[in-house]
């Protein structure tokens, strides 16, 4: 446990816990551990972790009256032996449909990068990404990874209307947008499946440190899985990966 995390107070009920302001797999593997651990540990008075880039905030069921106590109690849980701790994720295989029909923005990419619309589909689905938290709208994937050929700036006007399964890049990140939204990110893609689902015990079928892999599929494809989908019978691909 090399980092040097800073403690602060969050409203009345929470502390908030940083890791220095970058995105990198490293402290993200870290924060989750550390997670993980305030989870299983025997303090009672917590009511949730939430997880963001390079964040915890730990909520209390009650309001905090001493939070230097809690800060010590939060630190001393960071400080345990965790090597025996093994954690599990899993990856993900999302079929999208780069076809023009969807990819609204790929011609921009292309003009922008100097480089094909069918290298850029390449260069995008043949990686593999990390999802980093799940935020801004209920199921949204803020996904590291992005091939650094394909960084590109996000609009300075967002659209009103974003598709619902739209897969677009902001920066160098890809997300995707699990409801229709307004949104600022480029659209180079749209997957079929469902993103957010609140009738099920775990309304978005991916975590924080979970893997993502894209395939391309054509617009007949998605057309089939999308019918699939709506019927309740379309089964997402996924193998469990261990640390």
């Amino acid at each position: 446990m090399g980092y040097k995390l800073t403690y602060k107070p969050y409203g009345e009920h929470s502390v908030l816990i940083e890791w220095s302001k970058e995105i990198d797999t490293a402290i993200l593997n870290d924060l989750l551990r550390f997670q993980d651990l305030i989870l299983k540990s025997e303090l009672n008075s917590i009511l949730e972790v939430r997880s963001a880039y390079n964040s915890l905030l730990v909520v209390y069921r009650l309001e905090i009256v001493d939070f230097n106590t809690a800060f010590i109690e939060l630190q001393n849980i960071y400080q345990l032996n965790t090597d025996v701790l093994k954690t599990e994720s899993r990856l993900w295989k999302i079929p999208v449909c780069y076809d023009s029909h969807f990819g609204i923005d790929l011609e921009h990419i292309s003009e922008l990068k100097n480089r094909s619309e069918e290298s850029i589909v390449t260069r995008h689905s043949s990686v593999i990404y990390t999802v980093y938290f799940i935020g801004f709208l209920p199921g949204f994937l803020y996904l590291g990874g992005l091939d650094s050929k394909l960084f590109t700036p996000r609009k300075s006007t967002p659209r009103l209307k974003i598709e619902k399964g739209a897969v677009a890049i902001g920066g160098n990140q890809t997300g995707i947008y699990p409801q229709e939204s307004p949104g600022g990110w480029n659209v180079i893609g749209n997957s079929p499946i469902t993103f957010f689902d609140p009738t099920k015990e775990q309304p978005c079928f991916a975590m924080a440190g979970d893997k993502i892999q894209f395939y391309s599929i054509s617009l007949q494809e998605y057309n089939q899985i999308k019918t699939l989908v709506e019927a309740k019978v379309f089964q997402l691909e996924s193998e469990v990966l261990y640390d």
